[in-house]
């Protein structure tokens, strides 16, 4: 889920907002958001205090794939 709302953003999504679209504590989605770096799927750009979330190519790839299977269910 947290893949395809990055996938479908229409403005900056931050860990914190993110947390409220997806209803997960903070906490919890920045040990996922860490883990999706880590495999190359998304990227963190500091904006001053706050990290702008941005897929990366290969996670924008996998998110279209997520979101293809979903809308065919």
């Amino acid at each position: 889920m947290m893949l395809i709302t990055l996938l479908n953003k229409n403005h900056d999504i931050y860990a914190s907002s993110l947390a409220k679209i997806v209803d997960c504590t903070y906490s919890h989605v920045v040990k996922i958001l860490q883990e999706m770096q880590k495999s190359g799927l998304i990227s963190f750009e500091k904006q001053g205090r706050l990290k702008v979330l941005t897929l990366t190519k290969k996670g924008e790839e996998i998110a279209r794939h997520i979101n293809t299977i979903r809308n065919s269910l």
